[in-house]
């Protein structure tokens, strides 16, 4: 349970302190070095082959990779838009999909009524409602899902970590050139690299090998259980370090979310 609290609030504290490079790096400044971080950290641990892989092993590593960087950008994106904890909620609904698409129950399908719902309250019309924020938190939730799959296929295709290491440094190499275009036109500062620097070590390093550990010891039920607190705590952390406050419709999607999420896994028998 303390790896997994620690996980997730390594990764929303993450994306907070990325959040604050904004103003220098602005998010794709911010989701480069953050790539180039995750990829250092996961290149030592999984210390990939890559001369020994196949193409029936490289080509969802290339998938895995384009998703890294898409599902960062975005993410991130939405952030500097409408908030740590809407963005995270919004996000949050693709690993929820993921779990709701296998499933035939009825009680399942009304989760799936419940998160939408939640969905759109928040994306009711109002002149002050972002709609590009929302979207961009939307492809987020799509390229979370994507990485799920994703993810299952170089785990069974690759050993150990190495589809991770591979897909992370691919992800890092083609963000040079955009780190290097961010660089000319906006002179980073060393407060912004390092907050930048951090949001990679907590948002992508300190989880993975959280979560790495913790699969080895829990029930998968039972840690998808524990992600649906995610969105409480981004929005704790987003009030706390960057004085996002959240009103009762906002914290309406979030219990939305949380909820349909908890009850349709910890419903789950097997």
């Amino acid at each position: 349970m303390a790896a997994m609290l620690g996980s997730g609030l390594c990764n929303q504290t993450g994306a907070a302190v990325g959040a604050l490079a904004f103003p220098v790096l602005g998010p794709v400044g911010v989701v480069a070095t953050r790539q180039y971080v995750a990829a250092l950290a996961l290149l030592a641990v999984g210390r990939p082959r890559l001369r020994s892989f196949t193409w029936h092993q490289w080509w969802p590593v290339l998938l895995l990779a384009a998703d890294f960087g898409t599902m960062n950008l975005s993410l991130y994106t939405a952030v500097d838009r409408i908030g740590l904890g809407l963005a995270v909620t919004l996000e949050f609904l693709g690993p929820l999909a993921v779990a709701l698409a296998g499933s035939r129950r009825r009680l399942d399908a009304g989760c799936a009524v419940l998160a939408a719902a939640g969905v759109v309250v928040l994306m009711r019309p109002r002149p002050s409602a972002d709609y590009t924020g929302m979207a961009l938190g939307l492809v987020a939730a799509c390229c979370w899902a994507a990485y799920i799959l994703l993810n299952r296929v170089v785990g069974r295709r690759v050993p150990g970590v190495q589809g991770s290491a591979a897909a992370a440094t691919l992800s890092a190499l083609a963000f040079l050139p955009v780190g290097a275009v961010v660089a000319v036109r906006h002179p980073p500062t060393a407060g912004a690299v390092l907050c930048a620097a951090a949001a990679g070590v907590l948002s992508s390093a300190v989880p993975y090998l959280a979560d790495l550990l913790t699969l080895r010891r829990v029930p998968a039920q039972t840690f998808g259980l524990f992600m649906s607190v995610n969105p409480v705590l981004a929005a704790v952390v987003g009030w706390i370090v960057l004085g996002q406050g959240l009103g009762g419709p906002e914290w309406t999607v979030i219990a939305a979310v949380v909820a349909a999420n908890a009850l349709s896994i910890a419903t789950t028998r097997g």
